[in-house]
């Protein structure tokens, strides 16, 4: 498969070019700065220097010509203010599924985040988060040209993956290794039969081929 990947240099995403290359998939990273490209390629990935914020859609939809799937794992990321959780964390997941559509790629995944909801009321940066996130989803969930999945993992943490967890449409809160998150979406990557699915997921007791399967239902 030929998997494109937006956010090519966050921490899931590397972990998940890791995990793609390695079973022989061809994966490509948009990535907004060129120094950022030896760590794509160390991963085995192919950078594509793009900056979602300024792109056009005709742009982002030449670099995902003949793609098999596409996965939204961009954010503007710890530090940035309100403004930018709209312009990447909203508009530039909006940007990626219409980039999509136009492609005619049709497999489609994001990394959300538990608790995103257009609706999410409150005024810190985080709160603005959730929202942009929210509107994101509920944006990509609208498409019918694409078979999306929406992966809201719990709190991200950096310890090393177990290989077990729990993902269901509700976990409720927890925690979970991005090793984790990356293993879960190169499954959901090839799993089809989650298409039209939103997930929760958390550290728990299923192999993620599992669980995977179990969402699927099979």
């Amino acid at each position: 498969m030929r998997i494109v990947i937006a956010g090519g240099h966050g921490q899931i995403a590397l972990r998940l070019e890791r995990l793609l290359s390695a079973r022989g998939d061809e994966v490509a990273g948009i990535i907004r700065r060129s120094e950022q490209g030896d760590d794509l390629r160390a991963a085995g990935a192919e950078p594509v220097l793009l900056d979602l914020e300024s792109a056009s859609v005709e742009e982002v939809a030449a670099h995902l010509q003949g793609a098999d799937a596409a996965v939204f794992a961009a954010g503007a990321g710890p530090g940035s203010g309100a403004a930018r959780k709209e312009t990447v964390d909203r508009g530039a997941a909006v940007l990626f599924a219409d980039a999509a559509v136009r492609a005619r790629v049709r497999r489609f995944l994001v990394v959300s985040s538990m608790g995103a909801d257009p609706a999410h009321r409150g005024d810190d940066v985080f709160d603005a988060y959730l929202r942009a996130k929210g509107e994101a989803d509920a944006y990509i969930a609208r498409q019918e040209a694409l078979d999306w999945t929406i992966l809201r993992p719990g709190s991200l943490t950096d310890d090393a993956g177990t290989g077990q967890v729990r993902l269901e449409a509700h976990t409720g809160r927890g925690a979970i290794p991005r090793d984790d998150v990356a293993a879960v979406l190169a499954e959901l990557v090839d799993t089809p039969a989650t298409a039209g699915l939103t997930l929760e997921l958390i550290s728990g007791s299923a192999p993620v081929s599992v669980a995977v399967k179990s969402v699927a239902g099979n």
